[in-house]
């Protein structure tokens, strides 16, 4: 592939974040990065749910590596996985901009790496915990007082 048409797929593909739907916690997380605009108007950010089977899935994975990892597909079309696919997204999203840069010192990846192998053994553990909140949480108001007529 020539180079302009190197240029022409970065132009026209999203930097597009792969998460597990069906976690509580990932979806607390996407939450927040869906309310930031990217710091770039001309590179969109995209979010895919891996549970979503009509989700065609990068070439060589499976539905189960992406849901065991976090997984960002950079606009060059790679498949970037745990500190440095949340280095790609952080990059692109403000206020999060320099977490990304200091991501990006001598060794800094590496521990950011080690640490969310660590979160990983705990994530079973902090699912479950964050399902039970979800369940015990009230429901919204309707937008009715209940005294209300």
């Amino acid at each position: 592939m020539n180079e302009a048409a190197k240029e022409a797929v970065k132009e026209a593909s999203p930097l597009t974040v792969l998460y597990d739907g069906a976690c509580p916690l990932c979806r607390r997380e996407i939450g927040v990065y869906r309310g930031l605009q990217p710091l770039h108007s001309d590179s969109p950010v995209c979010f895919a749910d891996v549970n979503d089977t009509a989700l065609p899935l990068p070439p060589g994975t499976t539905r189960e590596q992406l849901l065991a990892r976090f997984h960002v597909r950079g606009r060059d079309g790679a498949l970037l996985s745990g500190a440095q696919a949340f280095l790609a997204l952080w990059a692109a999203l403000p206020g999060w901009r320099w977490l990304a840069l200091a991501g990006r010192l001598p060794g800094v990846g590496w521990l950011m790496e080690v640490g969310y192998r660590l979160f990983l053994r705990w994530r079973p553990m902090l699912q479950r915990w964050a399902f039970r909140l979800e369940r015990r949480a009230p429901e919204p108001p309707s937008g009715r007082d209940a005294g209300a007529p």
